[in-house]
């Protein structure tokens, strides 16, 4: 058997050669130069990430034929791919990818990925980062801001790597639920009835962990690990802005994976179109799934949240609280679940009983521009007295002159003096749609410049309201 890596990939070439034509050859197997034979390895340098998908995608079968014939069966091929092509001061930096027959594929090769060596990968670059099992679905409080992308990750956690949502990449602004629910498809697949090996890592530890492994000269076993994985969990990969060399190894890493159909799923905190420092080619493959996004939670699922968060502690609160810290706090659900925190920690530390003034008082310390408090209960309270109709008929859905000025004027003042959303205001008004709260505003506007009588009430009930909130 040919010992020398020279020799014995010029032994392939010409079996290559014969099979394919000179055309294809010179194009896709005369750039390639041998790097070693080892370990019954045979390793080849090609020019870019390219040239190894184009071969693995076209030539995979001939280069097994041609290694079981001229190395014998129990041979395999790595490529080893340059991505910094270095200069005088410094070698060229590469990486090797282990070909594709190497994992268990069910394409007859018969051959197993097994790393060169023995080693704890965990304790290796500090691959300490655990899935948290408190996040699930169970737990993950579904709504219009959020459906999508929990329909999606469900998909995901039920058949990874086999769905159309590879990669499956969740953006959304900070504390919307986005690590929550990538973790729990992490949860749902690791304790699901196949073993897969399921790794989570925020960006910015792929990033340390990878200059790591550069300053300790191990880039061989940091590709390695990361190869190997079933699914892939990156948070917060804006975070690759501006990194050029791990946006390179995250690319080769990526590539493989999906080519091997393990899952890859990705947090940011903006679509992939808008991230700006990463290079085109890497946001052209973040594309190729699904891109679904977690917006605010609208105001039946803040009910829904803190209703969660109340049962999970044992508390029960009265409805207008909750009602009340839904309206007031509409940022994100990190927010409203430390007001619940704080809510329920000034309970006790008063030995008081959960209470609207209560509510009041402990937002008033948390929440920014919450001084005031001219919430919609107010509103509706002061035009009911104001046109001396109930806020039952405000509600309700009769039609008469005198209701529906007073049920139109408390929607455009909901609308001015709070922070409610359009569909929203129209759930406190009988459950009716956002397309009935903006007509009532335009009816507003309109008849305010044109009816005298109107225009004094509408003045009026400013001046009430002002009060209310200085």
């Amino acid at each position: 058997m040919q010992s020398n890596h020279n020799t014995a990939w010029n032994n392939c070439l010409t079996r290559i050669r014969d099979d394919i034509g000179d055309q294809g050859f010179e194009t896709w197997f005369k750039p390639i130069k041998p790097i070693k034979l080892e370990d019954k390895i045979l390793t080849i340098q090609v020019p870019s990430q390219f040239f190894y998908e184009y071969l693995e995608e076209h030539y995979v079968h001939l280069l097994r034929n041609v290694i079981d014939n001229q190395l014998g069966k129990d041979f395999r091929l790595e490529y080893s791919v340059i991505v910094d092509t270095g200069g005088e001061a410094k070698q060229p930096y590469t990486i090797s990818l282990p070909n594709n027959p190497t994992r268990s594929s069910g394409n007859g090769y018969g051959a197993k990925f097994e790393p060169r060596k023995e080693y704890s990968s965990f304790e290796l670059f500090g691959y300490d980062i655990k899935l948290n099992p408190i996040y699930s679905f169970e737990n993950f409080i579904e709504g219009d801001c959020n459906r999508l992308a929990r329909s999606a990750g469900y998909a995901v956690a039920k058949r990874p790597g086999v769905t159309s949502f590879n990669p499956l990449m969740l953006y959304g602004g900070v504390g919307l639920g986005k690590t929550h629910l990538v973790q729990a498809i992490g949860n749902e697949i690791a304790n699901g009835p196949e073993k897969k090996i399921v790794h989570y890592v925020s960006s910015e530890k792929f990033a340390n962990q990878f200059f790591d492994a550069i300053k300790n000269n191990r880039i061989q076993e940091f590709s390695s690990f990361y190869l190997k994985v079933d699914v892939l969990i990156i948070d917060d990969v804006q975070f690759f802005e501006g990194k050029v060399k791990t946006q390179e190894i995250f690319f080769h890493i990526f590539n493989h994976l999906h080519q091997s159909g393990s899952q890859i799923i990705m947090t940011s905190d903006r679509p992939p179109k808008d991230l700006d420092g990463l290079m085109e080619r890497l946001v052209s493959r973040f594309k190729w799934g699904l891109t679904a996004d977690l917006q605010q939670p609208d105001y039946e699922t803040r009910i829904a949240i803190i209703n969660r968060k109340m049962q999970s502690d044992g508390i029960s609160i009265p409805d207008n609280v909750i009602e009340y810290l839904a309206y007031s706090v509409d940022t994100n659900i990190r927010e409203l679940e430390g007001v619940i925190i704080s809510l329920i920690a000034n309970s006790s530390l008063v030995q008081k009983e959960i209470d609207l003034e209560l509510a009041k008082q402990t937002l008033k310390s948390i929440v920014h521009d919450i001084d005031s408090e001219v919430g919609i209960d107010y509103i509706q309270k002061t035009v009911s007295e104001f046109f001396k109709v109930s806020i039952d008929q405000l509600k309700d859905k009769t039609r008469k002159k005198e209701i529906v000025m007073a049920r139109q004027l408390a929607m455009y003042f909901s609308k001015e003096y709070t922070n409610l959303s359009l569909k929203s205001i129209g759930y406190h008004f009988g459950g009716r749609d956002h397309s009935t709260v903006i007509h009532a505003v335009q009816t507003v506007n309109d008849q305010y410049d044109t009816d005298n009588n109107f225009k004094k009430s509408l003045d009026e009930l400013r001046k009430k309201l002002k009060l209310k909130a200085i």
